[in-house]
């Protein structure tokens, strides 16, 4: 099992908000995706396994957000972003640094968000043999 924590307020960019520029015909990652990207890749670079985990895998990640406008530590956040869109990039970030060949290895996944005093990204990776 691997386990990181990634400190501070949650990035709310998403694999899917990227700029389409007229100019060059071509997508491009806006800067909000590529500092959100970098600061996964920095955390999961000192987390990751030797060599990459083979076959199914189990993911569990939670979003810790500031607690603001009455909400409480603990309390379910049901505003955006969907937790859909902000796992997909960290699942592309984990297949770039090598703790898995293919994101379609993970077979399972729990992914939530909360509202907390400790804003962050708890991010826990299990093998599927090793549960």
């Amino acid at each position: 099992m691997i386990q990181f924590f990634i400190p501070g307020e949650p990035p709310t960019a998403t694999a899917q908000q990227k700029g389409f520029s007229r100019k060059t015909g071509t997508w491009y990652k806006t800067a909000e995706l590529r500092e959100a990207e970098q600061k996964y890749m920095a955390y999961a670079n000192e987390a990751r396994p030797a060599t990459p985990m083979e076959g199914p895998v189990q993911l569990m990640v939670s979003f810790w957000f500031t607690a603001k406008n009455g909400h409480k530590p603990g309390e379910p956040k049901t505003s955006r972003p969907d937790t859909d869109n902000m796992v997909k990039l960290l699942k592309d970030v984990l297949t770039r640094c090598g703790f898995w060949n293919d994101d379609a290895q993970v077979a399972s996944e729990h992914v939530s968000k909360y509202w907390s005093d400790v804003p962050g990204i708890r991010v826990k990776v299990l093998s599927w043999e090793k549960r």
